[in-house]
């Protein structure tokens, strides 16, 4: 497990780094994927999970508004940016996907969502907040994300990259 400490005083900041971070997605996730590449978000509200998801989308070259799919759980982004470095290994698109687990009481709740296929399709990123609500269908192969406030203006983040 590698792992890597950041403190924030920003949400640029915030967003900056996870920009920057999705210069190196690849790297993790091995040369014959699997399963998405998921990151889960640990964290409270207002620490700072969102922030950074719109970072990785524009890193990814998102160019729509990222919002947190709070009532809908998830929302779908395609990503069309070549300069994000992230492979598609076959003809499909690759999609984002932001997933916001907050209101779920269990994971019978996500029935119907397909939260599983998506999970299982190598052409998806899937960045989950409130991940702890479905630890038992995370993948091994995972980055985790870490959301602490230090106080008023700062946010902890720790990213820790997962693998079996």
């Amino acid at each position: 497990m590698r792992e890597e400490i950041f403190i924030t005083s920003s949400y640029e900041e915030t967003q900056k780094i996870a920009q920057e971070m999705t210069k190196g997605l690849n790297p993790f996730r091995g040369s014959t994927p699997t399963k998405a590449l998921v990151i889960a978000l640990y964290g409270e509200l207002g620490s700072g999970k969102t922030t950074f998801v719109q970072g990785l989308a524009r890193g990814l070259g998102i160019k729509r508004r990222i919002i947190s799919p709070t009532f809908i759980i998830v929302r779908s982004y395609k990503i069309k940016n070549q300069k994000s470095k992230i492979k598609i290994t076959d003809q499909s698109s690759k999609i984002f996907y932001h997933t916001d687990l907050y209101r779920i009481q269990s994971v019978k709740d996500l029935e119907g969502l397909g939260l599983g296929e998506i999970i299982n399709n190598q052409n998806n990123i899937v960045v989950i907040e409130w991940a702890e609500k479905i630890a038992e269908l995370l993948p091994k192969n995972r980055m985790d994300i870490e959301f602490e406030y230090v106080d008023e203006n700062r946010r902890k983040i720790t990213i820790k990259r997962l693998s079996s």
